[in-house]
């Protein structure tokens, strides 16, 4: 057999592999799932410990023996589980590939005959403390599937569950041999390069390709991922540059509320303008424009307060540039180590990280979202749990509560600021989170509910986080993707 392996082991050459692994007799001590498509068996016999992958790709499905310990999660997949519950521990009495059916031959006739092709359908019986289980392996390229059955066939759970083909817990496992069909053609074993049996042949050169097709795969996603990252990143930075060329002038709203207070006596509430002498500029006449329901003072005030809030902005947005700037350093050297990683978990990490930077994350020790209407900081809790935990320790009596009324959905949480009463953008904000993360987001348009976080009551024998609102208001909320899109991006 030449380097070029198919995709898929032949009959005959699983047939091979079984016969020299000779599994019947093996203990199952251990079983860990190192990635998503493959999972591995450590065995014992007769003193000595193997290990045997089982590997459902669709494009190199395969069982072997395995000598490289593969990298096992602190925390086990699904699938691992499952085999530990009920086969950690067991012995394997049979395993054997399934006979497919004769063609041109029925009832005993087909049975007296010589063993019909094998159909690439493995089945494993293992007994433990007088359970009986079986595991089927499939290898059928896409449709490769590991499926653990009770004796009588009931499915326990499926790798991939297909509820089409009826593979989900629950149903009876029915193994239908292809008739006629790849199990029917005269395959022969092929030769492979290399020393060792069979096995260790297989290892080796799937080894080989593996690593080099994974690694062109992981290589591509993980420069996509941060490809996007980057695009994203220089996108805000735009923005957020922008809007920082607005504030070159908030210096302007002290002298304009300088200039108001030296000349309180020439104006009078009501006045639309106040006419001055700008003495920051070489006293040249101009006019104030003024709120006609405010005093004089009090317009003042008002500009006070505009150069107050613009200096706040700015160092808000100075400090998001920074942030954004330092992240797309990273992202950058992240794309140019690429090519010299050849750590294939590494790069899945790289690529994971590079899509979760994207969405909003909750701060260090903040369950659910975090999301800036500056200066407010607004908590969204998306389950009862996380519901639960922000009003348990993260929010308190002043703080605000939005809510999509006659929706299931998210708590969402303003946090007050001193002195400061809710602006309508943020409560525009908020009340667009509240819809956007409830079941009444397709509608569009949903009305929200809000109060104190101190008129909330939890509801005695409801689930966790259900609370009775009181003091309620209402706001009708039309669901703005914008408004939605500027949050997520942190503007």
């Amino acid at each position: 057999m030449s380097a070029a392996l198919p995709q898929s082991l032949n009959w005959k050459e699983i047939d091979l592999v079984l016969s020299e692994l000779s599994l019947p007799g093996s203990l199952i001590q251990e079983i860990h799932q190192p990635v998503h498509d493959r999972f591995v068996l450590n065995l014992f016999r007769g003193g000595a410990h193997f290990s045997v992958l089982i590997s459902l790709s669709s494009r190199l499905p395969r069982l072997h023996l395995i000598t490289e310990k593969l990298p096992n999660p602190p925390k086990p997949l699904r699938f691992a589980s499952l085999l530990r519950a009920h086969l950690r521990g067991g012995r394997i009495e049979a395993a054997a590939q399934l006979r497919a059916a004769l063609t041109g031959a029925s009832g005993a006739d087909a049975l007296a005959t010589q063993p019909a092709p094998g159909d690439r359908i493995i089945r494993l019986d293992v007994t433990r403390s007088g359970e009986h289980n079986v595991l089927w392996i499939r290898l059928w390229g896409s449709a490769a599937n590991a499926i653990l059955t009770d004796a009588s066939g009931v499915i326990q759970d499926a790798f991939y569950r297909r509820p089409k083909k009826s593979e989900i817990s629950g149903k009876v496992f029915v193994p239908t041999p292809s008739v006629g069909g790849a199990a029917a053609r005269d395959y022969s074993v092929r030769e492979l390069s290399g020393e060792g049996t069979f096995n260790e042949k297989l290892e080796r050169l799937f080894r080989q390709r593996e690593t080099v097709g994974d690694r062109e795969r992981l290589v591509a996603q993980a420069d996509t991922e941060l490809a996007v990252s980057e695009n994203k990143l220089l996108a805000n930075l735009e923005k957020l540059r922008a809007r920082l060329g607005e504030y070159a002038n908030l210096g302007r709203f002290k002298e304009l509320g300088d200039l108001i207070t030296s000349n309180l006596h020439a104006a009078a509430k009501g006045d639309p303008w106040l006419r001055v002498e700008d003495f920051f500029h070489e006293n040249a006449p101009m006019e104030i424009e003024l709120a006609r329901e405010l005093t004089p003072a009090q317009n003042a005030q008002l500009y006070y307060d505009r150069h107050r809030k613009a200096r706040l902005g700015r160092a808000k947005v100075e400090e998001e540039i920074g942030r954004l700037e330092r992240t797309l350093g990273r992202v950058r050297r992240q794309r140019e180590a690429l090519l010299e990683n050849t750590d294939a978990v590494s790069l899945v990490h790289v690529a994971h990280e590079a899509a979760r930077a994207r969405k909003p994350l909750a701060s260090e020790g903040t369950p659910g979202l975090v999301f800036s209407s500056p200066p407010f900081r607004i908590l969204v809790g998306r389950t009862a749990a996380e519901n639960d935990e922000l009003l348990r320790s993260k929010v308190r009596g002043n703080d605000w509560w939005f809510h999509a009324r006659d929706w299931p959905g998210a708590y969402v949480f303003v946090k007050a600021q001193a002195g400061k009463s809710l602006p309508l953008e943020t409560m525009l904000d908020a009340g667009n989170l509240a819809v956007h993360f409830s079941r009444g987001k397709n509608a569009g348009t949903a009305d929200v509910y809000y109060t104190r976080v101190k008129y909330l009551r939890r509801a005695k024998g409801a689930k966790k986080g259900t609370v009775l609102p009181t003091q309620e208001k209402n706001i009708r909320i039309r669901l703005d993707p914008e408004r939605i899109e500027r949050l997520k991006s942190g503007e």
